[in-house]
């Protein structure tokens, strides 16, 4: 089970959230949070619902409108899908990357450093000449 499984009724989700189920059913009315449904039409509330919920309690108690609250709901639910698809990108990057052995080639420095070439390209060779004078004691 995952936290989108909608999975409490709405009486179980009413109680998680501290609130009275009349206002889990304005909410899901107004757009706010709108549960999964049964094929008997019941509502089931995941616990991302529950946390939206509670945020939705939190802003209200700070003053926010409800409009200010969907406004606030929406542009956290995108914020979430990017970041979710950020991570789906770097997946797919790193598999790539993994992918294409040799595509990836280092050298090492005379410090021990260690730097990235193209593929193909050789390290520059250092040719300066270092005198070494043993300090008078």
């Amino acid at each position: 089970m995952d936290e989108n499984s909608p999975v409490f009724a709405i009486a179980v989700a009413a109680e998680l959230a501290e609130m009275h189920p009349q206002t889990l059913r304005q909410y899901d009315r107004l757009g706010l949070v709108v549960p999964g449904r049964t094929r008997g039409g019941s509502r089931r509330y995941s616990m991302r619902d529950v946390v939206q919920l509670r945020e939705i309690a939190r802003l209200g108690s700070e003053g926010v409108s409800l409009e200010g609250i969907r406004r606030v709901l929406d542009l956290e639910n995108e914020n979430k899908e990017l970041r979710d698809r950020v991570r789906e990108l770097e997946r797919a990057l790193a598999d790539q990357l993994i992918s294409r052995p040799g595509a990836r080639v280092f050298a090492a420095t005379a410090s021990g450093a260690a730097i990235s070439l193209r593929a193909g390209a050789r390290p520059q060779r250092n040719t300066q000449i270092v005198l070494y004078r043993e300090p008078h004691a």
